[in-house]
């Protein structure tokens, strides 16, 4: 347990900035869900739509440093094929 007061306010802004970082991997995870949906659904021009609202969110997740750029990269590059392979 922390004992001088530096150590308490630092375990307290970890626990804030833990939560904090927990929500946007969880927005992330909701965003990558929604495509795969869309893609699941078969309906080309709403998952292409879909895709493009949830670029962004990865985009800013990756520059926040929740994630690293090349995840961001590949999920997109895998939802980007997926969507392009469709009939």
């Amino acid at each position: 347990m922390a004992n001088s007061a530096q150590a308490r306010k630092r375990a307290r802004q970890s626990d804030k900035q833990r939560e904090h970082n927990a929500s946007l991997r969880s927005e992330l995870r909701t965003a990558i869900k929604k495509v795969k949906k869309a893609i699941a659904s078969g309906d080309k021009t709403a998952a292409q739509s879909v895709f493009q609202a949830s670029v962004g969110t990865v985009d800013s997740i990756a520059d926040k440093r929740i994630i690293h750029k090349n995840k961001a990269a590949r999920h997109k590059s895998r939802l980007s094929a997926a969507i392009k392979a469709m009939a």
